[in-house]
């Protein structure tokens, strides 16, 4: 079925209009017609823990919960993410994946959204702080022949792996990973500058949330951020919700790396787009939403996660970066893309993933229009 969708580019600033058909971008031409409307490639995040009340961690996910969280993300304007596992026993890990791929051959939906997992560990620092909410009892060594089993179980849908490179030993882990096309990010580590040169050495791409997942006081010298920061391989994932980065920090890591080097995520939880209040969560515990949407450990000043979707991190980075709409757009659809296949693009013969937006009154967020998902505009017509 062809279809013809229209809106203005933010990257050039020009109305233009794309033809699609087969589920992918046939054609893109300006038009004179004056757009007001925003027509972006869908966003793409690369970690998603949960969101409006559905729980990728839990001790016994289904396939249900994972089609339904689809749709939440794609109403969000998320048109590819990552189901993204923390750190957990090797039986509840292999049960999520299994869910996940059980829903993937289920679901055309879930199969078009969810190109493969995230699994945050369980090989990360077992040190307090820059272990965060992972549960210390199942932080453990990498060991291939557990990743192997992963994989059998899950038809191969481990896509990305986090973890801290000061495990013996780890360097072949991740050159074998890296050789299979799994895409090793650094992250909750508080690893050498020796140690996470030697990862990047061995084939690491990726920082998971830099600047999170790290001991509130650290040396100011030799710590686990300036390697990341200054090592060109590294593209770092950052959480732009206003809470887990002050402004001045994200501005600076910003100009450290590059636009290019930077990758927006959402790393959303459970409770995500519900109304403020106290929740029971999988992990963490007793958590407490607050209406400015951070989320922290009832009673504490500690994270349990973030709460804002990606669409509301985008405008965040604009009035706390200072920069460009169109910038923080390419840190969620272009960057992204060259992680998950070649999405996040608006160009003949890409995926038609697509969103339609207009920017919110408060400048807090993106008012999502309409969603196009593989040339189907969500959630119908």
């Amino acid at each position: 079925m062809k279809r013809t969708v229209r809106g203005r580019d933010p990257f050039s600033g020009r109305s233009i209009e794309v033809g699609i058909e087969d589920g992918r971008v046939q054609t893109v031409a300006e038009t004179r017609r004056d757009e007001e409307a925003w027509l972006s490639p869908g966003l793409i995040d690369l970690q998603v823990n949960g969101y409006g009340g559905d729980d990728v961690n839990l001790d016994h996910p289904d396939p249900d919960l994972i089609h339904s969280l689809t749709k939440k993300m794609i109403g969000v304007g998320v048109t590819t993410f990552l189901p993204t596992i923390i750190t957990a026993s090797e039986a509840k890990i292999v049960a999520v994946l299994r869910a996940v791929a059980q829903a993937r051959r289920q679901s055309r939906l879930v199969a078009d959204a969810v190109p493969y997992v995230h699994v945050e560990g369980p090989s990360i620092s077992p040190a307090e702080g820059y272990r965060g909410a992972h549960p210390e009892q199942h932080v453990r060594s990498p060991s291939m022949a557990e990743f192997t089993r992963w994989q059998e179980a899950s038809d191969g849908l481990v896509g990305m792996l986090t973890l801290s490179p000061h495990w013996e030993g780890v360097g072949e882990y991740i050159t074998r990973l890296s050789r299979a096309g799994v895409h090793v990010a650094i992250g909750h580590t508080n690893a050498t500058p020796e140690q996470i040169r030697h990862a990047a050495d061995a084939g690491a791409r990726l920082s998971t949330h830099l600047g999170n997942g790290s001991a509130g006081m650290i040396p100011r010298h030799t710590n686990v951020l300036w390697p990341q920061l200054a090592d060109e391989r590294l593209t770092a994932t950052l959480i732009a919700d206003g809470h887990h980065l002050p402004g001045d920090m994200l501005k600076t890591m910003l100009r450290a790396k590059g636009i290019d080097r930077c990758i927006l995520v959402s790393d959303a939880v459970s409770v995500g787009g519900l109304p403020p209040g106290r929740y029971q969560t999988a992990v963490g515990g007793e958590v407490e939403l607050h209406h400015n949407g951070r989320l922290n450990l009832a009673g504490t000043e500690f994270f349990a996660g973030a709460a804002l979707p990606l669409k509301d991190g985008i405008m965040r980075a604009v009035s706390s970066a200072g920069i460009s709409l169109s910038e923080a757009l390419m840190m969620a659809t272009v960057n992204p893309g060259r992680f998950v296949g070649g999405a996040g693009v608006i160009r003949p013969g890409a995926p038609a993933d697509l969103i339609r937006f207009t920017v919110a009154d408060n400048a807090c967020g993106l008012n999502i229009e309409r969603v196009w998902l593989k040339g189907q505009q969500w959630p119908g017509g």
